[in-house]
């Protein structure tokens, strides 16, 4: 038997109620495995964190971090209001996620927009804009450019504020990506849309350089190039376009969130965060406070993290398969929570009630 340790980070907000949904997966997982054992050890992470123990991402919390196989994080956040009660460099964001991602150098971020043609509803595009279904893998540069390059504010001589954030990326951060990227490809259709800016940023010309070299050992794969703001124009205008995306960290941020829309909602979006050592797996949406704690959050990106957990780390390939024709079946099935329906067009159910109805589901399906 193989025993996986997974440090269990519930975060803030709605995160510790989808969180127990993800948990009630894993279980029924393991029982239905023999061969395998997850080992789950949770701590404190963000917010919550902050509070309890004056850090956001404490020394305990990365103890288990650097002990896990692997890291499953819920969501983190405050309101804006709720945020001023925290110093600036302990606010969930800097305080926790990004020193979270530079410590394991988690560089490639892996972000699915994916709808199939029985969930259009879902979608406020046109049945003719998405025809037989959304199927794209956005994949983003994660400990590089603006978000972590030198940061400065002050005063200047003639008495005005000024911030500078200096973008920085060095040809190997750009390159591990681009394989990753190129990899991807080779065993999905073959073609990848490469996301600059290279009419303006120099970044880009470097980054662009980078995937020519990198294409002669992919001569299979068809790149691409797209402007980011064309890319942006596209994934609502025609979708099914794309299959492979590229793109550094903030270009990636901006056009995950895109995707997110495109589905009708973040809460359909998981997310990996892989680094060559370790790798965390998290919801791609935010914390929600505003409904924290009503049960009607839907599980469904942070059940879909377990899933992307199970292939991407354990090669668990069948069962992770398995939780995304669950979860699909049950709202096949007329079944969501509020946070995802209009009103009238599903029957509703709880958080804890569609983590039920997927557990219903998967154990219908052979391993």
């Amino acid at each position: 038997m193989t025993t996986y340790n997974i440090a269990i980070l519930a975060g803030d907000g709605i995160g510790p109620e989808v969180m127990k949904e993800a948990v009630k997966i894993m279980a029924l997982v393991d029982k239905r495995n023999e061969n395998i054992n997850f080992e789950l050890n949770t701590a404190l992470f963000g917010a919550t964190a902050y509070f309890a123990t004056g850090k956001s991402f404490p020394e305990e919390t990365k103890t288990v971090c650097d002990n896990a196989d692997t890291i499953l994080k819920g969501t983190i956040g405050l309101s804006h209001e709720d945020s001023k009660k925290i110093p600036l460099d302990e606010q969930p964001e800097r305080g926790a996620l990004l020193p979270l991602r530079r410590r394991y150098n988690t560089y490639a971020n892996f972000r699915p927009i994916y709808l199939p043609k029985s969930l259009s509803h879902f979608s406020p595009l046109k049945g003719s804009i998405i025809g037989d279904g959304i199927d794209i893998m956005l994949i983003r540069e994660l400990v590089g450019g603006l978000y972590f390059g030198h940061k400065e504010t002050g005063v200047d001589k003639n008495g005005k504020r000024f911030v500078k954030e200096v973008l920085e990326y060095d040809e190997d951060q750009i390159r591990q990506i681009i394989k990753v990227a190129f990899e991807v490809s080779m065993k999905r259709k073959k073609i990848m849309h490469n996301i600059h800016k290279s009419n303006v940023l120099e970044s880009s010309m470097l980054w662009n350089e980078i995937v020519e070299e990198e294409k002669q050992n992919y001569p299979e794969v068809e790149v691409i190039n797209i402007l980011v703001d064309a890319a942006a124009t596209y994934l609502c205008l025609k979708p099914t376009m794309f299959d492979v995306m590229v793109m550094e960290n903030m270009f990636g941020d901006i056009l995950s969130d895109q995707g997110g829309g495109i589905l009708g909602s973040l809460g359909l979006m998981p997310s990996a965060c892989k680094g060559s050592e370790k790798s965390y797996y998290e919801p791609s949406h935010g914390s929600a406070p505003d409904i924290a704690g009503q049960g009607i959050a839907n599980p469904y990106s942070m059940i879909g993290s377990v899933a992307l957990m199970l292939e991407m780390s354990f090669g668990m390939e069948k069962e992770a398969k398995n939780i995304w024709i669950a979860m699909q079946r049950v709202f096949e099935n007329g079944f969501s929570t509020l946070d995802l329906s209009k009103q009238g067009e599903a029957n509703l159910v709880s958080t804890a009630e569609f983590g039920d109805l997927v557990c219903a589901e998967l154990v219908k399906l052979p391993l």
